[in-house]
């Protein structure tokens, strides 16, 4: 299955006006920006590749980008990240359904290690958090990896460009489908996995510090490498985590590009392999384009 962290890294869309400036391309693909054109479009669309958690200070926004967004008037995100209710429907949907507990998925010892973990290392009473999904959970560690005291996300920062410009923003997808991906897993796998990340956690430190690195460096093929490498994840659920929601963003943006230009900013993780946006689109018939983002 893909790796919990491969799951913090994020995707939206945002649409253009007629006009469109010059953009420069960039001469390989180590890029996290790209122009969808071709296969009928009047207007050209676009690609970002985000990320779920950085050090606010190294979030930054190239000209190219800045234009493209500056062009938009709407912008489509995995979630509506400008709806309150989505905030709320986190809250609501991050617990497990049925009668389902933490303390249902572990051995007494385990979850008198995984409690002593979340009081002493996260200062959390895990009391607060019976119910909720182990998937969700781990993103309580990433504050932890991190070097910084002022973390953010570049989705959370995409929205205050758009929001500079008074744009709209719309999700691709809903909060509760979301929840029921997580639902489709089994609790007791992902209970599992959330108790490796206690166990190796130095090693999935080191891990996430490469991929931010990967991801400052804007290498997307080595981001997509590192994603389905078998120290790093497995594959065991990437249907329902990636194929499938690649395919049904693809069919959302085949009909949405006809209308309008969007550029579209995805979870890095998102964007490149085989069942990546890129190809995806590319085997729709579109022209997509490396562009700079320096």
């Amino acid at each position: 299955m893909r790796s919990l962290l491969g799951w913090f890294i994020s995707l939206s869309i945002i649409s253009c006006h007629a006009q469109q400036p010059v953009f420069v391309k960039q001469k390989n693909n180590n890029t996290l920006l790209w122009k969808v054109s071709g296969h009928g479009l009047t207007q050209p669309s676009f690609l970002f590749g985000t990320f779920h958690l950085l050090c606010k200070d190294d979030i930054h926004f190239s000209n190219q980008l800045r234009e493209a967004v500056k062009d938009c008037h709407e912008i489509y995100m995995e979630l509506d990240m400008d709806d309150p209710s989505t905030l709320l429907g986190g809250m609501l949907y991050m617990n497990m359904t049925g009668d389902k507990k933490l303390s249902d998925l572990y051995t007494p010892e385990e979850y008198k290690k995984l409690e002593n973990y979340f009081s002493d290392s996260l200062n959390t009473p895990l009391a607060l958090l019976q119910r909720a999904k182990p998937y969700f959970l781990a993103a309580l560690f990433y504050p932890k990896m991190m070097k910084c005291k002022t973390p953010s996300g570049v989705e959370e920062e995409l929205v205050g460009l758009a929001k500079e410009d008074k744009k709209e923003i719309k999700g691709l997808e809903t909060i509760q489908f979301q929840a029921s991906v997580f639902d489709s897993i089994p609790y007791q796998w992902q209970a599992k996995e959330l108790m490796k990340n206690i166990d190796s956690f130095s090693f999935y430190k080191n891990e996430f510090e490469k991929m931010v690195r990967l991801y400052k460096n804007q290498q997307l093929d080595s981001i997509q490498n590192m994603d389905a490498a078998d120290e790093f994840g497995s594959d065991k659920y990437d249907d329902l985590l990636l194929k499938n929601r690649n395919k049904n963003w693809v069919k959302q943006l085949d009909s949405i590009m006809k209308n309008e230009s969007v550029f579209v900013a995805v979870g890095a993780g998102h964007l490149g392999g085989e069942y990546g946006l890129i190809n995806l689109l590319k085997k729709q018939g579109y022209k997509v384009d490396p562009l700079l983002n320096k």
